[in-house]
């Protein structure tokens, strides 16, 4: 059997809520299950967004939850040179180039959302400035960059939602792989943390599932690996909401108070599809009973 290296990655700007506890437990009892290893990464690159008590706070929820992770936990905020290597990379390789726009003119001048995206496709403003224009615009004024895109499809099959395929130019357009303030972006940071911890398997909700082909073919440009992905359906609540930080959902101090953990454990994995019942499980029935072909494809609206 190949060797499975999965992970987690919570952006830790909240409590951590139903939903991700889900991509943490599915993640986990994915790797297991095949005999793998697990890994745990703090995406904080906005330190601002993710202040440390939160991570810490999310990994004892997530101990606490029964997760254990075979190597130290990965702390993105403290990885900037790593990043800026292979930004350099990039930019030795004329892949990515300056943008000046700002937010307000991209909604203006972009085309209509790609697929279960809030982002614009960015309609390559910047692109092609005249050299002299683009070097004084350095001199003068910030700028992010930008990950110039092929106009083709890249395309990869997930475990849960199938067959997936993109064109790049324009479903996406040229994405930021570095921000204007200079914090690196998801797009890079995630691509290269999975390469050089060796991650084979990605488990992450459906709502990201859009945003893989322009890591799969970012992996492409630097000479990784690409992993497979499973993207799991989202969690919403009786009113077909999703869960999420910014709603102040319920989190993991609350639910553990209120049902416990082997009944959270439980009504996860039955909210997935993994366990038959609404009911108390241990880890081990849980890694035991799971199989990806038994996973929910569409939003799960919670049973309580």
């Amino acid at each position: 059997m190949e060797h499975v290296t999965g992970r987690f990655a919570p952006s830790p700007s909240g409590p951590l809520h139903l939903g991700n506890l889900a991509c943490a437990l599915m993640a986990y009892l994915s790797a297991r299950s095949q005999g793998g290893r697990f890994l745990l990464r703090i995406e904080d690159l906005d330190r601002q967004r993710c202040p440390r008590t939160w991570s810490e706070m999310a990994l004892r929820d997530l101990e606490a939850l029964g997760l254990e992770w075979d190597a130290p936990p990965i702390w993105q905020s403290e990885r900037d040179e790593i990043y800026r290597g292979y930004l350099d990379i990039l930019q030795k390789k004329g892949a990515v180039y300056p943008c000046f726009c700002t937010r307000a003119e991209i909604m203006q001048a972009s085309l209509a959302p790609n697929r279960g995206d809030t982002q614009r496709v960015y309609p390559g403003t910047c692109r092609y400035l005249p050299e002299e224009v683009r070097a004084e615009k350095m001199r003068t004024q910030r700028y992010a960059w930008r990950l110039r895109v092929p106009d083709r499809e890249i395309g990869f099959t997930d475990r849960v939602q199938g067959e997936y395929v993109e064109n790049l130019s324009r479903d996406c357009g040229d994405f930021v792989v570095r921000r204007s303030d200079g914090l690196f972006a998801y797009q890079l940071a995630v691509v290269v943390d999975d390469a050089l911890s060796g991650v084979t398997e990605v488990v992450r909700g459906c709502d990201i599932l859009s945003a893989t082909p322009r890591q799969i073919y970012l992996a492409q440009l630097l000479g990784f690996p690409s992993p497979t992905y499973a993207h799991i359906p989202l969690l919403t609540d009786a009113n077909g909401r999703r869960l999420a930080k910014r709603d102040h959902d319920v989190g993991f101090a609350v639910l553990r108070e209120r049902m416990g953990i082997p009944r959270l454990r439980g009504l996860l994995g039955y909210a997935m599809g993994i366990w038959p019942r609404d009911a108390e499980a241990s880890m081990q029935e849980l890694i035991d009973a799971f199989s990806w072909e038994h996973v929910h494809r569409d939003d799960v609206r919670l049973p309580c």
